[in-house]
């Protein structure tokens, strides 16, 4: 037998294993966000890809409408926060509300068009890069990548290998696909990056329990505010595109604060036909204040809408009556407290195949 077929069998072994221990251990993700009630003010994450690439209106965002979002997050006084200080004082509660930039997927538009005003104003950001694409048609270099991560104001995420559907494939798939962006990181850039961007927001608990023994924290694309009560690897973040860039709902975003919460329910976010809709529940803390306020809206049936909610103390359920659509089915809470709108989303996967 031959070196090179017994090395793969191995790695074939290791993943084998790796999948068995996962499912095993399941780790119930409780989440670690049972905590306290902390009253953080939180950490606002929105989310960005191309720039000035008009004919993808639903990735893209005209370079002069970013620069307004930045100058109207500066007039309002919210600190961009640097990527490391996220990290370090992830745990601690926030005074002031503070803003974290993220840019997704790498593409070639991002270096020409917002980089140079990013770099010119010290403006810090997380960029997350998917391997396979660097180099292709419409996306970064290598070296374009390694130019901008010398910056310090600047942390490169890890978005995975092929951006594919990855929760379509099989676990040792994902497994594989994770595995091949690591070698590439190392190869390229001398480490692996330490925060994680999930494609397209999609994730099992599978994938949401490998991601958390390989990383410190990994992001989503339900809309949210973070508070240090979230779950470290299901951070919500604001996705904003020409639609939802428009100024006055990037304002209304921008002045939203964390809707805390003890527990969220199913902790599964992949939804198989014969648990859709699923059986949804949020305990709050006890201390929190006018969550008699709530209200809570839906895609199920594939029509957006006011949820049939029903609060029993501190936990509120949903009745879904129709199941959700592919590919995602979506909620949104938020609520009046004393003139805050707080707010908080959640996402479940709903494969086509």
């Amino acid at each position: 037998m031959s070196t090179k077929i017994i090395f793969s069998s191995v790695a074939s072994i290791i993943r084998l294993f790796i999948i068995f221990f996962l499912l095993l251990t399941n780790l119930k993700a409780e989440e670690n966000n049972i905590k306290q009630y902390s009253k953080d003010e939180g950490i606002l994450s929105i989310m960005y890809h191309r720039f000035d690439e008009n004919r993808y209106p639903s990735t893209n965002i005209r370079m002069d409408v970013f620069i307004k979002h930045i100058e109207l997050i500066k007039n309002l006084n919210y600190e961009l926060i640097h990527p490391n200080e996220f990290i370090t004082k992830f745990d601690i509660p926030k005074k002031r509300k503070k803003i974290l930039l993220t840019i997704d997927d790498g593409f070639k538009s991002f270096y020409d068009v917002a980089w140079p005003y990013l770099k010119e104003n010290n403006i810090p950001f997380i960029l997350f890069i998917s391997t396979e694409p660097v180099g292709n048609q419409g996306y970064m270099t290598w070296d374009q990548i390694k130019e901008i991560e010398k910056e310090s104001f600047v942390l490169i995420g890890h978005h995975s290998h092929s951006h594919k559907y990855l929760i379509e494939n099989s676990n040792e798939e994902f497994l594989k696909d994770i595995e091949t962006a690591n070698l590439i990181f190392k190869k390229q850039l001398g480490y692996i990056p330490s925060l994680f961007s999930y494609p397209f927001g999609e994730y099992s608990e599978f994938m949401r329990n490998y991601i958390s023994d390989k990383f410190i924290f990994a992001f989503g694309q339900h809309s949210g505010v973070i508070d240090l009560n979230k779950e470290k690897f299901q951070l919500p973040r604001f996705p904003i595109n020409e639609n939802y860039g428009q100024m006055k709902r990037f304002e209304s975003i921008i002045k939203t604060y964390p809707l805390e919460y003890k527990k969220l329910s199913p902790i599964e976010k992949k939804l198989k036909k014969e648990n859709n809709p699923p059986k949804f529940y949020v305990e709050f803390f006890n201390e929190q204040k006018n969550i008699k306020n709530i209200n809570c809206y839906s895609n199920e049936g594939n029509e957006w809408g006011k949820s049939n909610l029903k609060l029993n103390g501190n936990i509120l359920s949903i009745n879904f009556k129709k199941p959700f659509p592919p590919r995602r089915g979506r909620i949104n809470c938020s609520l009046n407290d004393n003139g805050k709108w707080r707010w908080f989303g959640a996402q479940f996967i709903i494969p086509d195949n």
